[in-house]
Protein backbone atom coordinates (compact mmCIF):
# COMPACT_ATOMS: atom_id res chain seq x y z
CA UNK A 1 0.00 0.00 0.00
CA UNK A 2 2.96 2.48 1.21
CA UNK A 3 4.38 1.46 -2.41
CA UNK A 4 1.31 2.68 -4.45
CA UNK A 5 0.75 5.67 -2.41
CA UNK A 6 3.80 6.44 -3.42
CA UNK A 7 3.40 6.22 -7.06
CA UNK A 8 0.73 7.91 -6.81
CA UNK A 9 2.29 11.30 -4.97
CA UNK A 10 5.05 11.05 -7.92
CA UNK A 11 2.67 11.00 -10.53
CA UNK A 12 1.66 13.98 -9.75
CA UNK A 13 5.29 15.21 -9.67
CA UNK A 14 5.91 14.25 -13.08
CA UNK A 15 2.86 15.65 -14.43
CA UNK A 16 3.88 19.48 -13.10
CA UNK A 17 7.60 19.59 -14.43
CA UNK A 18 8.29 21.29 -17.90
CA UNK A 19 9.84 19.64 -20.81
CA UNK A 20 13.48 19.17 -21.08
CA UNK A 21 13.69 17.52 -24.42
CA UNK A 22 14.43 20.59 -26.77
CA UNK A 23 13.69 18.97 -30.76
CA UNK A 24 13.98 22.62 -32.21
CA UNK A 25 17.74 24.03 -32.75
CA UNK A 26 17.76 28.04 -32.45
CA UNK A 27 20.70 28.22 -34.41
CA UNK A 28 19.83 26.39 -37.65
CA UNK A 29 15.83 26.56 -37.41
CA UNK A 30 14.70 29.92 -35.63
CA UNK A 31 17.43 32.52 -36.57
CA UNK A 32 17.10 32.18 -40.30
CA UNK A 33 13.45 33.32 -40.06
CA UNK A 34 14.45 36.57 -38.55
CA UNK A 35 17.25 37.23 -40.54
CA UNK A 36 14.86 36.60 -43.74
CA UNK A 37 12.28 38.75 -42.27
CA UNK A 38 13.05 40.74 -38.96
CA UNK A 39 16.65 42.12 -39.21
CA UNK A 40 16.42 45.16 -41.63
CA UNK A 41 15.05 47.07 -38.59
CA UNK A 42 15.62 44.63 -35.56
CA UNK A 43 19.62 44.99 -36.15
CA UNK A 44 22.18 47.56 -35.45
CA UNK A 45 22.70 49.83 -32.53
CA UNK A 46 19.33 51.67 -32.61
CA UNK A 47 16.80 48.74 -33.44
CA UNK A 48 13.28 49.19 -33.18
CA UNK A 49 11.99 49.00 -29.61
CA UNK A 50 15.56 48.60 -28.83
CA UNK A 51 14.63 44.98 -29.61
CA UNK A 52 17.52 43.00 -31.77
CA UNK A 53 16.76 39.85 -32.84
CA UNK A 54 20.36 39.28 -34.47
CA UNK A 55 20.82 36.46 -32.29
CA UNK A 56 19.81 34.46 -29.64
CA UNK A 57 21.50 36.91 -26.66
CA UNK A 58 19.82 39.79 -27.96
CA UNK A 59 16.04 38.01 -28.15
CA UNK A 60 16.48 36.79 -25.27
CA UNK A 61 17.44 39.99 -23.58
CA UNK A 62 14.15 41.65 -24.53
CA UNK A 63 13.41 45.50 -25.66
CA UNK A 64 11.77 48.24 -24.69
CA UNK A 65 8.59 46.12 -23.65
CA UNK A 66 10.44 43.46 -21.69
CA UNK A 67 10.95 40.16 -21.68
CA UNK A 68 9.36 38.87 -25.76
CA UNK A 69 10.13 35.40 -25.01
CA UNK A 70 8.83 33.47 -22.12
CA UNK A 71 9.89 30.19 -21.87
CA UNK A 72 7.30 27.17 -22.46
CA UNK A 73 4.51 29.94 -22.80
CA UNK A 74 4.37 31.03 -26.36
CA UNK A 75 0.85 32.37 -25.96
CA UNK A 76 2.20 35.08 -23.16
CA UNK A 77 5.53 35.74 -25.17
CA UNK A 78 5.43 38.63 -27.21
CA UNK A 79 7.43 37.83 -30.12
CA UNK A 80 4.98 35.07 -30.43
CA UNK A 81 1.87 37.16 -30.29
CA UNK A 82 3.03 39.58 -32.91
CA UNK A 83 4.37 37.41 -35.57
CA UNK A 84 1.04 35.13 -35.04
CA UNK A 85 -1.14 38.48 -35.57
CA UNK A 86 0.39 39.32 -38.57
CA UNK A 87 1.29 42.91 -36.67
CA UNK A 88 4.85 42.01 -37.28
CA UNK A 89 6.41 42.14 -40.04
CA UNK A 90 5.20 45.26 -40.46
CA UNK A 91 2.61 45.89 -44.28
CA UNK A 92 4.45 47.40 -46.07
CA UNK A 93 7.87 47.06 -45.07
CA UNK A 94 9.12 45.14 -47.60
CA UNK A 95 10.07 41.75 -45.46
CA UNK A 96 7.99 38.59 -46.54
CA UNK A 97 5.36 37.49 -43.83
CA UNK A 98 5.92 34.48 -42.08
CA UNK A 99 4.27 31.42 -43.00
CA UNK A 100 2.56 29.49 -40.66
CA UNK A 101 5.13 26.80 -41.03
CA UNK A 102 7.09 29.55 -39.90
CA UNK A 103 5.11 31.33 -36.81
CA UNK A 104 4.72 27.00 -35.45
CA UNK A 105 8.34 26.26 -35.62
CA UNK A 106 8.77 29.64 -33.55
CA UNK A 107 5.91 28.04 -31.59
CA UNK A 108 7.52 24.93 -30.41
CA UNK A 109 10.55 26.69 -29.21
CA UNK A 110 9.32 28.78 -26.95
CA UNK A 111 7.41 25.86 -25.64
CA UNK A 112 9.92 23.32 -25.36
CA UNK A 113 11.77 25.94 -23.49
CA UNK A 114 13.71 28.46 -25.50
CA UNK A 115 17.04 26.75 -25.60
CA UNK A 116 20.05 28.15 -27.63
CA UNK A 117 20.07 24.30 -28.92
CA UNK A 118 18.53 20.91 -29.17
CA UNK A 119 18.76 19.38 -26.14
CA UNK A 120 17.53 15.41 -26.43
CA UNK A 121 17.45 13.23 -23.10
CA UNK A 122 17.96 9.67 -23.21
CA UNK A 123 14.84 7.73 -21.38
CA UNK A 124 16.27 5.25 -19.20
CA UNK A 125 19.62 7.17 -18.52
CA UNK A 126 18.01 8.12 -15.31
CA UNK A 127 22.19 9.47 -13.71
CA UNK A 128 22.59 10.88 -17.53
CA UNK A 129 26.11 9.02 -17.78
CA UNK A 130 25.56 7.94 -21.37
CA UNK A 131 24.47 4.45 -20.52
CA UNK A 132 21.33 2.73 -19.36
CA UNK A 133 22.66 -0.11 -16.79
CA UNK A 134 22.01 -1.28 -13.25
CA UNK A 135 22.81 1.97 -11.70
CA UNK A 136 19.75 3.40 -13.14
CA UNK A 137 17.53 1.12 -11.81
CA UNK A 138 18.02 1.56 -8.38
CA UNK A 139 18.10 5.14 -8.60
CA UNK A 140 14.62 4.50 -10.08
CA UNK A 141 13.26 2.29 -7.37
CA UNK A 142 14.35 4.73 -4.87
CA UNK A 143 11.93 7.05 -6.48
CA UNK A 144 9.31 4.50 -6.51
CA UNK A 145 9.77 3.76 -2.73
CA UNK A 146 10.24 7.51 -1.80
CA UNK A 147 14.11 7.36 -0.89
CA UNK A 148 14.78 9.65 -2.66
CA UNK A 149 13.06 12.60 -4.99
CA UNK A 150 14.20 12.97 -8.26
CA UNK A 151 15.01 16.40 -10.42
CA UNK A 152 12.79 17.25 -13.51
CA UNK A 153 15.76 15.71 -15.92
CA UNK A 154 15.19 12.22 -13.71
CA UNK A 155 11.84 12.32 -14.00
CA UNK A 156 11.39 12.24 -17.72
CA UNK A 157 14.35 9.71 -17.97
CA UNK A 158 12.76 7.93 -15.75
CA UNK A 159 9.06 7.79 -17.60
CA UNK A 160 10.01 5.55 -20.22
CA UNK A 161 6.13 4.57 -21.10
CA UNK A 162 5.51 8.32 -20.89
CA UNK A 163 2.85 7.99 -18.91
CA UNK A 164 3.31 10.60 -16.27
CA UNK A 165 3.78 7.88 -14.05
CA UNK A 166 7.17 6.17 -13.12
CA UNK A 167 6.20 2.53 -11.53
CA UNK A 168 7.25 -0.86 -12.00
CA UNK A 169 6.53 -0.84 -15.55
CA UNK A 170 8.88 1.46 -16.37
CA UNK A 171 11.78 -0.44 -14.50
CA UNK A 172 10.69 -3.58 -16.67
CA UNK A 173 11.42 -1.34 -20.02
CA UNK A 174 15.25 -0.89 -18.19
CA UNK A 175 15.33 -4.33 -17.69
CA UNK A 176 14.34 -4.93 -21.03
CA UNK A 177 16.80 -2.59 -22.71
CA UNK A 178 19.87 -3.97 -20.59
CA UNK A 179 19.14 -7.58 -22.09
CA UNK A 180 17.61 -7.31 -25.50
CA UNK A 181 19.08 -3.51 -26.08
CA UNK A 182 17.33 -0.08 -26.67
CA UNK A 183 13.30 0.43 -27.75
CA UNK A 184 12.78 1.15 -31.43
CA UNK A 185 12.56 4.89 -31.83
CA UNK A 186 9.64 7.13 -32.56
CA UNK A 187 8.97 9.98 -35.26
CA UNK A 188 8.29 13.67 -34.93
CA UNK A 189 4.48 13.59 -36.61
CA UNK A 190 3.21 17.31 -36.96
CA UNK A 191 5.76 20.07 -38.16
CA UNK A 192 7.96 19.31 -40.49
CA UNK A 193 10.99 21.41 -41.83
CA UNK A 194 13.79 20.52 -44.28
CA UNK A 195 15.57 23.80 -44.67
CA UNK A 196 19.55 23.32 -44.83
CA UNK A 197 19.10 19.89 -46.61
CA UNK A 198 20.50 19.93 -50.16
CA UNK A 199 19.52 23.51 -50.33
CA UNK A 200 22.98 24.71 -52.03
CA UNK A 201 23.54 21.95 -54.49
CA UNK A 202 24.98 23.27 -58.16
CA UNK A 203 26.46 21.03 -61.62
CA UNK A 204 27.45 21.35 -64.43
CA UNK A 205 28.52 18.00 -66.20
CA UNK A 206 28.75 16.95 -69.34
CA UNK A 207 27.03 13.73 -70.35
CA UNK A 208 29.36 12.53 -73.59
CA UNK A 209 26.85 9.36 -73.80
CA UNK A 210 25.67 9.41 -77.81
CA UNK A 211 21.96 9.59 -76.79
CA UNK A 212 22.88 13.07 -74.88
CA UNK A 213 25.89 14.69 -75.45
CA UNK A 214 24.78 17.76 -73.53
CA UNK A 215 25.48 19.18 -70.28
CA UNK A 216 23.56 18.61 -67.64
CA UNK A 217 22.85 21.36 -65.49
CA UNK A 218 20.90 21.64 -62.44
CA UNK A 219 20.83 23.78 -59.03
CA UNK A 220 19.11 23.65 -55.91
CA UNK A 221 19.05 26.70 -53.79
CA UNK A 222 15.98 28.44 -51.13
CA UNK A 223 14.82 31.52 -49.74
CA UNK A 224 12.96 31.70 -46.88
CA UNK A 225 9.95 29.81 -47.69
CA UNK A 226 11.00 27.41 -50.75
CA UNK A 227 13.03 25.35 -52.19
CA UNK A 228 14.20 26.14 -55.88
CA UNK A 229 15.28 23.61 -58.73
CA UNK A 230 16.42 25.23 -61.59
CA UNK A 231 17.36 22.81 -64.56
CA UNK A 232 17.30 21.26 -68.15
CA UNK A 233 16.16 17.62 -67.39
CA UNK A 234 19.64 16.08 -68.94
CA UNK A 235 20.22 13.03 -67.06
CA UNK A 236 23.56 13.41 -65.34
CA UNK A 237 24.39 9.39 -66.11
CA UNK A 238 24.61 6.91 -69.26
CA UNK A 239 21.05 6.28 -70.83
CA UNK A 240 19.55 3.62 -73.10
CA UNK A 241 19.86 4.67 -77.20
CA UNK A 242 17.04 7.04 -78.24
CA UNK A 243 15.26 7.06 -80.61
CA UNK A 244 14.92 2.90 -81.21
CA UNK A 245 12.13 1.18 -82.48
CA UNK A 246 9.77 1.62 -79.82
CA UNK A 247 10.50 5.36 -78.67
CA UNK A 248 11.27 8.09 -81.69
CA UNK A 249 11.98 10.51 -79.31
CA UNK A 250 15.53 12.19 -78.97
CA UNK A 251 16.70 13.66 -75.59
CA UNK A 252 16.67 17.22 -75.33
CA UNK A 253 16.91 19.99 -72.87
CA UNK A 254 13.93 21.71 -70.84
CA UNK A 255 13.12 24.42 -69.08
CA UNK A 256 12.77 23.06 -66.05
CA UNK A 257 11.77 25.58 -63.14
CA UNK A 258 9.83 24.42 -59.82
CA UNK A 259 9.51 25.81 -56.29
CA UNK A 260 8.69 22.91 -53.53
CA UNK A 261 8.16 24.21 -49.82
CA UNK A 262 10.46 24.45 -47.06
CA UNK A 263 7.58 23.42 -44.29
CA UNK A 264 6.04 20.60 -46.15
CA UNK A 265 3.01 19.64 -44.36
CA UNK A 266 1.16 16.13 -44.35
CA UNK A 267 -2.86 17.15 -45.49
CA UNK A 268 -4.33 13.97 -46.99
CA UNK A 269 -5.18 11.20 -45.81
CA UNK A 270 -5.50 8.65 -48.99
CA UNK A 271 -3.45 11.11 -51.07
CA UNK A 272 -4.62 13.43 -54.00
CA UNK A 273 -3.85 11.93 -57.53
CA UNK A 274 -0.82 13.62 -59.44
CA UNK A 275 1.67 13.07 -62.20
CA UNK A 276 1.44 13.28 -66.24
CA UNK A 277 -1.42 15.27 -67.37
CA UNK A 278 -2.53 16.16 -63.54
CA UNK A 279 1.12 17.93 -62.82
CA UNK A 280 4.66 17.42 -61.62
CA UNK A 281 4.64 14.44 -58.95
CA UNK A 282 8.71 14.74 -58.28
CA UNK A 283 11.72 15.63 -59.65
CA UNK A 284 15.09 13.92 -59.24
CA UNK A 285 17.93 15.58 -58.00
CA UNK A 286 19.61 15.61 -61.44
CA UNK A 287 16.25 17.77 -62.33
CA UNK A 288 14.88 14.95 -64.15
CA UNK A 289 11.68 14.25 -63.65
CA UNK A 290 9.42 11.47 -62.07
CA UNK A 291 6.36 10.28 -63.71
CA UNK A 292 5.59 6.53 -63.48
CA UNK A 293 2.21 6.41 -65.48
CA UNK A 294 1.86 6.67 -69.10
CA UNK A 295 -0.60 7.85 -71.65
CA UNK A 296 -1.16 4.62 -73.25
CA UNK A 297 -4.87 2.85 -72.96
CA UNK A 298 -6.72 0.29 -73.92
CA UNK A 299 -10.71 -0.17 -74.21
CA UNK A 300 -12.79 -3.09 -73.97
CA UNK A 301 -12.28 -5.08 -77.06
CA UNK A 302 -8.04 -4.62 -77.06
CA UNK A 303 -7.57 -1.62 -79.08
CA UNK A 304 -4.80 -0.17 -77.62
CA UNK A 305 -2.56 3.30 -78.35
CA UNK A 306 0.54 3.65 -76.58
CA UNK A 307 0.01 7.47 -77.08
CA UNK A 308 -3.27 9.16 -76.38
CA UNK A 309 -5.47 5.80 -76.50
CA UNK A 310 -9.09 5.31 -75.69
CA UNK A 311 -10.99 3.38 -72.88
CA UNK A 312 -10.58 2.64 -69.18
CA UNK A 313 -7.72 0.55 -69.11
CA UNK A 314 -4.56 2.18 -68.65
CA UNK A 315 -0.86 0.69 -69.89
CA UNK A 316 1.61 0.49 -66.84
CA UNK A 317 5.27 0.96 -68.55
CA UNK A 318 7.12 -1.36 -66.04
CA UNK A 319 6.75 -4.98 -65.28
CA UNK A 320 5.77 -6.74 -68.37
CA UNK A 321 6.16 -7.49 -72.23
CA UNK A 322 3.29 -6.85 -73.38
CA UNK A 323 3.91 -3.61 -74.34
CA UNK A 324 7.00 -1.33 -75.09
CA UNK A 325 7.93 1.96 -74.26
CA UNK A 326 11.63 1.75 -75.21
CA UNK A 327 12.48 2.31 -71.96
CA UNK A 328 16.48 2.08 -70.91
CA UNK A 329 18.12 0.85 -67.75
CA UNK A 330 17.18 3.18 -65.23
CA UNK A 331 13.14 2.35 -66.09
CA UNK A 332 13.11 5.35 -67.88
CA UNK A 333 11.96 7.03 -71.71
CA UNK A 334 11.73 10.07 -73.17
CA UNK A 335 8.39 11.88 -74.27
CA UNK A 336 7.57 13.51 -77.70
CA UNK A 337 8.73 16.63 -76.57
CA UNK A 338 12.48 15.60 -75.83
CA UNK A 339 11.81 15.26 -72.23
CA UNK A 340 14.14 12.29 -70.52
CA UNK A 341 11.91 10.48 -67.16
CA UNK A 342 11.65 8.05 -64.94
CA UNK A 343 9.25 5.19 -64.57
CA UNK A 344 11.21 3.62 -61.47
CA UNK A 345 14.26 3.33 -60.13
CA UNK A 346 16.68 5.35 -61.24
CA UNK A 347 19.59 3.06 -61.60
CA UNK A 348 22.64 4.26 -62.97
CA UNK A 349 21.72 8.16 -61.14
CA UNK A 350 21.49 5.81 -57.97
CA UNK A 351 25.25 4.59 -58.76
CA UNK A 352 26.27 8.51 -59.78
CA UNK A 353 25.22 9.15 -56.20
CA UNK A 354 27.00 6.32 -54.68
CA UNK A 355 24.13 4.14 -52.67
CA UNK A 356 25.91 1.02 -52.45
CA UNK A 357 23.34 -0.16 -49.63
CA UNK A 358 22.13 3.22 -47.93
CA UNK A 359 19.03 4.87 -47.78
CA UNK A 360 19.74 7.66 -50.42
CA UNK A 361 17.71 10.78 -51.05
CA UNK A 362 17.10 11.32 -54.89
CA UNK A 363 14.97 13.98 -54.98
CA UNK A 364 11.80 15.89 -53.60
CA UNK A 365 8.28 15.30 -54.66
CA UNK A 366 6.07 18.65 -55.57
CA UNK A 367 4.96 18.82 -51.98
CA UNK A 368 8.15 19.16 -50.76
CA UNK A 369 8.86 15.87 -48.79
CA UNK A 370 11.82 14.01 -49.78
CA UNK A 371 12.34 11.07 -52.34
CA UNK A 372 14.69 7.95 -51.02
CA UNK A 373 15.22 5.19 -53.28
CA UNK A 374 15.45 1.53 -52.95
CA UNK A 375 16.82 1.43 -49.14
CA UNK A 376 15.29 2.28 -45.47
CA UNK A 377 15.28 1.25 -42.16
CA UNK A 378 13.74 -2.31 -41.16
CA UNK A 379 12.10 -0.15 -37.78
CA UNK A 380 10.92 3.06 -39.88
CA UNK A 381 11.52 4.96 -36.86
CA UNK A 382 15.18 3.42 -35.42
CA UNK A 383 18.14 4.62 -37.59
CA UNK A 384 19.66 1.89 -35.79
CA UNK A 385 18.04 -0.95 -37.38
CA UNK A 386 19.24 -3.08 -40.51
CA UNK A 387 19.03 -1.21 -43.77
CA UNK A 388 16.22 -3.51 -45.85
CA UNK A 389 14.21 -2.76 -49.50
CA UNK A 390 10.77 -1.71 -48.04
CA UNK A 391 8.15 -3.37 -50.09
CA UNK A 392 4.77 -2.08 -51.11
CA UNK A 393 1.20 -2.35 -50.12
CA UNK A 394 0.01 -2.98 -53.22
CA UNK A 395 -0.66 -6.32 -55.22
CA UNK A 396 -1.72 -7.96 -58.13
CA UNK A 397 -5.38 -8.88 -58.16
CA UNK A 398 -6.54 -12.40 -58.13
CA UNK A 399 -8.14 -11.37 -61.45
CA UNK A 400 -8.90 -8.81 -63.93
CA UNK A 401 -11.65 -6.39 -63.39
CA UNK A 402 -15.12 -6.87 -65.14
CA UNK A 403 -14.35 -5.82 -68.53
CA UNK A 404 -11.04 -5.95 -69.28
CA UNK A 405 -9.47 -6.86 -72.28
CA UNK A 406 -7.55 -10.41 -71.97
CA UNK A 407 -6.57 -10.06 -76.00
CA UNK A 408 -4.54 -7.40 -77.65
CA UNK A 409 -6.35 -7.08 -81.12
CA UNK A 410 -5.05 -3.84 -82.09
CA UNK A 411 -2.23 -1.21 -81.16
CA UNK A 412 -1.09 1.72 -82.58
CA UNK A 413 2.29 3.23 -81.68
CA UNK A 414 3.14 6.41 -81.04
CA UNK A 415 3.17 9.42 -83.46
CA UNK A 416 3.86 8.23 -87.28
CA UNK A 417 4.91 4.29 -85.66
CA UNK A 418 1.85 2.85 -87.57
CA UNK A 419 -0.70 -0.13 -86.46
CA UNK A 420 0.19 -3.40 -85.61
CA UNK A 421 -2.83 -6.99 -85.12
CA UNK A 422 -0.54 -8.98 -82.31
CA UNK A 423 -3.64 -11.15 -80.60
CA UNK A 424 -1.52 -11.95 -78.09
CA UNK A 425 -2.57 -12.26 -74.50
CA UNK A 426 -2.50 -9.32 -72.23
CA UNK A 427 -1.11 -10.79 -68.88
CA UNK A 428 -2.37 -9.20 -65.07
CA UNK A 429 0.01 -6.47 -64.09
CA UNK A 430 -0.23 -5.22 -67.64
CA UNK A 431 -2.67 -2.69 -66.74
CA UNK A 432 -2.82 -0.08 -63.26
CA UNK A 433 -6.46 -1.49 -62.49
CA UNK A 434 -4.50 -4.82 -62.13
CA UNK A 435 -3.39 -3.87 -58.72
CA UNK A 436 -5.08 -3.34 -55.59
CA UNK A 437 -3.69 -1.16 -52.41
CA UNK A 438 -4.39 -3.85 -49.22
CA UNK A 439 -3.04 -1.50 -45.83
CA UNK A 440 -0.65 -3.58 -44.33
CA UNK A 441 0.28 -5.40 -46.85
CA UNK A 442 3.65 -4.31 -46.66
CA UNK A 443 5.82 -1.54 -45.42
CA UNK A 444 4.61 1.21 -47.30
CA UNK A 445 1.43 3.20 -47.91
CA UNK A 446 -0.97 4.25 -50.67
CA UNK A 447 0.99 6.71 -52.04
CA UNK A 448 4.18 4.42 -51.94
CA UNK A 449 5.59 6.50 -48.72
CA UNK A 450 5.54 6.21 -44.75
CA UNK A 451 6.60 8.83 -41.63
CA UNK A 452 9.81 7.31 -40.76
CA UNK A 453 13.87 8.84 -39.62
CA UNK A 454 16.20 8.83 -42.29
CA UNK A 455 19.84 9.88 -42.35
CA UNK A 456 19.33 13.58 -43.35
CA UNK A 457 16.10 13.99 -40.40
CA UNK A 458 17.07 12.16 -37.55
CA UNK A 459 13.53 12.91 -35.53
CA UNK A 460 11.56 11.63 -38.39
CA UNK A 461 9.47 13.02 -42.19
CA UNK A 462 7.07 11.41 -44.22
CA UNK A 463 8.79 10.39 -47.05
CA UNK A 464 8.30 8.87 -50.51
CA UNK A 465 10.04 5.68 -51.86
CA UNK A 466 11.34 4.48 -55.24
CA UNK A 467 10.86 0.71 -55.84
CA UNK A 468 11.26 -2.64 -57.44
CA UNK A 469 7.78 -3.54 -57.79
CA UNK A 470 4.69 -1.84 -58.46
CA UNK A 471 3.78 1.21 -57.76
CA UNK A 472 7.96 2.06 -58.40
CA UNK A 473 6.79 5.21 -57.37
CA UNK A 474 4.32 7.48 -55.78
CA UNK A 475 0.92 8.30 -58.26
CA UNK A 476 -0.57 10.43 -55.42
CA UNK A 477 1.08 13.05 -52.72
CA UNK A 478 -0.35 13.41 -49.29
CA UNK A 479 1.22 16.70 -48.79
CA UNK A 480 0.24 19.98 -49.06
CA UNK A 481 1.06 21.06 -52.51
CA UNK A 482 0.41 23.37 -56.04
CA UNK A 483 -0.07 22.46 -59.39
CA UNK A 484 2.49 24.02 -61.54
CA UNK A 485 1.91 27.31 -62.73
CA UNK A 486 -1.10 27.68 -60.23
CA UNK A 487 -1.48 30.16 -57.04
CA UNK A 488 2.16 30.47 -54.92
CA UNK A 489 4.08 27.99 -52.74
CA UNK A 490 4.66 24.87 -52.43
CA UNK A 491 4.28 22.88 -55.65
CA UNK A 492 4.56 24.69 -58.74
CA UNK A 493 5.37 28.63 -58.04
CA UNK A 494 8.07 29.39 -61.04
CA UNK A 495 11.01 31.61 -59.60
CA UNK A 496 11.91 34.74 -61.15
CA UNK A 497 15.35 35.32 -62.40
CA UNK A 498 16.88 37.01 -59.20
CA UNK A 499 16.16 33.77 -57.17
CA UNK A 500 18.28 31.31 -59.62
CA UNK A 501 21.95 31.45 -60.78
CA UNK A 502 23.11 33.25 -63.44
CA UNK A 503 22.41 31.21 -66.63
CA UNK A 504 19.60 29.08 -65.45
CA UNK A 505 16.44 28.93 -67.17
CA UNK A 506 13.95 30.95 -65.22
CA UNK A 507 10.58 33.25 -65.39
CA UNK A 508 11.71 36.37 -66.76
CA UNK A 509 14.77 34.75 -69.25
CA UNK A 510 12.28 35.99 -72.24
CA UNK A 511 11.92 32.07 -73.25
CA UNK A 512 8.91 30.01 -72.55
CA UNK A 513 9.27 26.52 -71.98
CA UNK A 514 8.56 23.90 -69.28
CA UNK A 515 5.99 24.77 -67.24
CA UNK A 516 6.20 28.39 -68.25
CA UNK A 517 2.05 29.88 -69.74
CA UNK A 518 0.76 32.57 -70.07
CA UNK A 519 -1.22 32.38 -66.67
CA UNK A 520 2.13 31.49 -64.78
CA UNK A 521 5.01 33.24 -66.59
CA UNK A 522 3.44 36.12 -69.02
CA UNK A 523 6.37 38.09 -69.17
CA UNK A 524 7.92 34.90 -71.37
CA UNK A 525 4.40 33.48 -72.56
CA UNK A 526 2.49 36.47 -74.24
Amino acid sequence: MDIIKNQMRYSVLVFVILPLYAEIDYNSEIQPIFNSSCISCHSGSDPEEALSLTSYDNIMNGGDSGDVVIPYDHANSLLWQYINSGFMPPYGSGNDILTTGQINLIEQWINEGALPESNELMLGDVNDDGYINILDIVLMVNFILGSDSPTAAESIASDLNEDSIVNILDVVQVVNIILYGPIGGECVEGDYSTIGILTDLSEEIYNSDESVSAYSIYSWTSNDIDRILSGNGIPNHEVGTFPNNNNPNTISEQNVNHTFSLFPELVSEEGEPVGGPAGTIAYALNSVKFDPGTAGKCDDDGVCSLAQGQGQWNIEALGHDTFNFGDDMNHAHVQPTGEYHYHGMPELLLDFLGQEEHMTLVGWASDGFPVYAGYAYADACDGSTEIISPQPSWRLKDEGDAGRPDILTELAGGPGQGNTYPNIPIPLGAFTQDFEYVEGYGDLDECNGRIGVTPEFPDGIYYYMVTDEFPYFSRCLKGDFTQQGEGDGGGGQLPSCDEVPPGMPCCGDGICGGPENTNNCPEDCF
